[in-house]
């Protein structure tokens, strides 16, 4: 696929038409309204489960370390990590100039 000028393959064209956003108000009140419609839009993937038990046990990781623990590429786990942000289980902050993924109430 040419993307400004750029020949992407199908799945980098679709990273780049629609990038993982965790800051997204819209996203956030979205999963609010829709988990409180329905249980099921609140149930988490393998991924996103696992995702959440290894920053369970660790208190907190960086994005990079945590693509390696997890095997995935840094790409897919933003996806998953914009979700679980958008869900309000997990937040960023900094920690010694680090930008560290942790659960939403650590």
């Amino acid at each position: 696929m040419d993307y400004y000028g750029q020949q992407l393959c199908e799945e980098c064209y679709m990273q780049a038409l629609s990038p993982a956003r965790a800051c997204d108000p819209w996203a956030v009140r979205s999963a609010q309204v829709l988990s409180e419609f329905n249980d099921a839009y609140s149930d988490l993937s393998q991924s996103q489960t696992r995702i959440l038990q290894v920053l369970r046990d660790t208190g907190g990781v960086e994005p990079v370390d945590l693509a390696q623990q997890m095997n995935m590429k840094l790409p897919d786990l933003e996806r998953e990590l914009a979700t679980l942000r958008h869900m309000e289980k997990i937040r960023a902050k900094m920690q010694a100039g680090r930008k560290i993924i942790c659960l939403w109430e650590s």
